[in-house]
């Protein structure tokens, strides 16, 4: 039927077979050369891929459903399988089963409150200064190695004294991107805070003085 040019369509109502079932076997006598069933590596799958697919329909429905539940959900679809065959089933689609993250619950005050400070967000300049040092690290630094090789020169960390040398940096960013980096000379202190905002934003700030 193939041959004389008819249809899946027109083979599936002639045969009484699912069309995919006339494009699986059409598609493998192309392939093969032939409709019979080929040997197979290893043991058949307990869950089909149609299978496969409704558990994972189930579990982006509801995401905090358990795994006995799709063992009922899919004994009813007629495909009895264990709790380890679904959870691998569920791997191999790229679904894993965490910790549910707390959250607290908001309400739709509690929403609207978040919008409006969304709005208030985009108003405001953001900064910090960061401390680079000029030689080395400043964090702790982990290597791979065995013991009594502590000292061995591959799992060090050289040093200088004094620490070689650091510089301190000043940045900001806002809704509207980020400013320039700012070198600090000495301590950062109030004054020199105000003197580099008004650099920056070409206008005079007033920071509100500790009581």
């Amino acid at each position: 039927m193939h041959r004389s040019d008819q249809g899946y369509k027109k083979i599936s109502a002639a045969l009484k077979v699912p069309k995919s079932t006339v494009a699986s076997i059409i598609l493998k006598w192309k392939m093969f050369g032939m409709t019979r069933t080929l040997p197979r590596a290893g043991r058949p799958a307990k869950l089909s891929y149609r299978g496969r697919r409704a558990l994972v329909r189930e579990v982006k429905k509801s995401p905090k459903i358990t795994v006995a539940e799709l063992q009922r959900c899919s004994q009813e679809m007629g495909e009895s399988c264990r709790k380890s065959t679904i959870t691998a089933a569920l791997h191999q689609s790229g679904l894993y089963g965490r910790v549910a993250r707390r959250k607290p619950l908001l309400s739709a005050r509690h929403m609207k409150a978040r919008m409006d400070s969304k709005m208030v967000r985009n108003k405001i300049l953001w900064s910090d200064e960061t401390k680079i040092a000029l030689f080395g690290l400043n964090s702790k630094r982990y290597v791979w190695r065995k013991r009594g090789t502590a000292h061995h020169l591959s799992n060090t960390v050289p040093t200088v004294k004094h620490g070689g040398g650091s510089i301190m940096l000043w940045g900001c960013f806002s809704a509207a991107g980020t400013g320039r980096l700012v070198a600090i000379k000495g301590k950062m202190n109030a004054a020199k805070y105000r003197d580099i905002l008004d650099l920056r934003l070409g206008r005079k700030v007033y920071l509100p003085t500790r009581q």
